[in-house]
């Protein structure tokens, strides 16, 4: 069996509270791996722990507990220069293309810049592979002696996507990439991942807030909710046969361009916001907005169970065929 490009168990990323008196329980004990090639979503709302779980991947946060191994490499046996090799081959792209570049360099010296910090290569050889990347995502090579603010948003995208190209990544994560794009131009910057993955091989973690657009590009999806994975499969299967409650409310929210009554489904609204990670709930952390909660729900951890093939949820009462009817009762009252 092929090894996972990035294998996570138990992993738990803590943070003081500004006035030191508590924890903000950003990541709390999720699991997973990564596979050569594949897009690996991440979605939930804001505040449920996604872009952190992504920063940890790529080594800019230090994780307070649990085991991640690289390959064949566990990260806590490596020493600080082994590490820093390494993390070359985890690279990141954020959200926001116009602050990922600094305004004052040209696009050539961007990309040029992991280049010359990786070190190995001469002057000639960076600004070649520079501009071969640069076409490589759809660009021409005189855009190279241009500065930021000489381009769109989809073009200062296309260029973060190309810098981290001459590294050879293995992984890319990819946080909220197309979020600040407007709707025209994410198709563009979808389809061009795909291409990437199709000719290096390269494995994405994608992680955003729309789940139709994670639905879009992924192979798997994780569902997180204040810091927790909740549900765990195959796009297919979270999209077409959700199993956790949560999950069904992100659907249900989607907006369906037709009329009410040609709409399949009728919507979830979820009430109240998401709890603070300071401070979660007891037992299921959803248990709070859930409307299938029991009591049960307020005291006891949902088992992290595999239900299908491949498809794991942490739910009290998901079962194969999805959630059973929602019940007519008055709702749980929180802890």
């Amino acid at each position: 069996m092929t090894r996972p490009v990035v294998s996570v168990r138990d992993l738990v990323v803590r943070f003081p509270s500004l006035d030191g008196s508590s924890e903000v329980r950003a990541v709390d004990g999720v699991s997973f791996d990564i596979r050569p090639g594949e897009t690996f979503g991440v979605i939930g709302e804001s505040g449920s722990g996604k872009s952190t779980v992504g920063r940890t991947l790529v080594g800019l946060l230090a994780p307070t507990s649990g085991t991640m191994a690289f390959g064949d490499r566990d990260r806590a046996a490596m020493t600080r220069a082994e590490w820093r090799t390494e993390r070359r081959h985890y690279q990141m792209i954020f959200q926001d293309p116009n602050a990922a570049l600094n305004p004052r360099m040209t696009i050539l010296d961007s990309l040029t810049e992991p280049m010359r910090i990786a070190g190995g290569r001469s002057k000639a050889d960076m600004q070649d592979t520079a501009l071969a990347a640069l076409e490589k995502v759809g660009l021409r090579r005189d855009m190279a002696q241009r500065y930021p603010h000489e381009l769109s948003g989809g073009q200062k995208q296309r260029v973060n996507i190309a810098r981290v190209l001459p590294l050879s990544p293995r992984l890319i994560v990819c946080d909220e990439v197309v979020a600040a794009l407007d709707v025209s131009i994410r198709g563009e910057i979808l389809n061009l991942f795909k291409e990437l993955q199709d000719d290096l091989g390269v494995a994405y973690a994608f992680i955003a807030h729309d789940i139709s657009v994670v639905a879009q590009i992924s192979d798997r999806i994780a569902v997180t909710y204040l810091g927790q994975f909740v549900e765990l499969g195959p796009t297919e299967g979270i999209i077409d046969d959700p199993l956790h409650p949560y999950t069904v409310a992100l659907l249900s929210a989607e907006p369906q361009p037709l009329p009410t009554h040609l709409r399949h489904r009728r919507r979830m609204t979820l009430e109240g916001d998401i709890p603070s990670p300071a401070n979660p709930p007891s037992g299921c952390r959803f248990h709070t907005r859930c409307p299938w909660a029991t009591p049960d729900c307020a005291s006891l951890e949902p088992e992290w169970r595999e239900l299908k093939p491949d498809h794991r949820v942490a739910c009290h009462h998901a079962t194969e065929k999805g959630m059973p009817p929602l019940p007519v009762r008055e709702s749980v009252s929180s802890d």
